[in-house]
């Protein structure tokens, strides 16, 4: 089996995922789904901390299902807008992690992951995978990638 680190944008799967179908993305089902296919040698979830329960709860079920869940303080600037973004953790996390295995799956829809994708291929020769709702995700993502799963019904709670 080939050895996979899967690296989960937490935010970015909630809002397209709610965006597009209304409906929140099984993690317990891809998990399930990657298990019989991989040996899973990292899984990272990033997600933001706000200290509200539901939030904690997802935040538990995702470590039970298998998942290291990673977590930065959502913070509220004093004009209103908010901060709460992964892409440098998900992209040094990725580029340590490379080298220890056969494929990177980046479940996101942010094309800033392109130029990463690219850089752990030409650099670790380590197969690219995304997973996203191809509506919302960019195409140099899925243009980067060797391959592109796209979440739909299937994929979803």
């Amino acid at each position: 089996m080939k050895k996979i680190a899967i690296f989960v944008d937490v935010q970015n799967i909630y809002y397209t995922s709610r965006d597009k179908f209304n409906r929140p993305f099984n993690y317990r089902l891809f998990w399930q789904y990657c298990a019989e296919k991989y040996d899973i040698a990292f899984a990272y979830a990033y997600a933001i901390d706000k200290g509200n329960e539901q939030q904690q709860k997802f935040q538990s079920a995702l470590r039970h299902i298998g998942f290291t869940v990673k977590l930065k303080p959502f913070i509220q600037r004093a004009d209103g807008s908010a901060k709460g973004d992964w892409d440098v953790g998900i992209t040094i996390d990725v580029l340590n992690t490379a080298a220890l295995v056969d494929e990177v799956m980046l479940l996101s829809g942010d094309g800033d992951f392109a130029i990463l994708l690219d850089e752990v291929k030409n650099k670790h020769e380590c197969r690219t995978t995304v997973f996203g709702v191809r509506e919302l995700s960019a195409n140099s993502l899925i243009n980067s990638a060797d391959a592109f799963f796209e979440i739909d019904e299937r994929w979803l709670l």
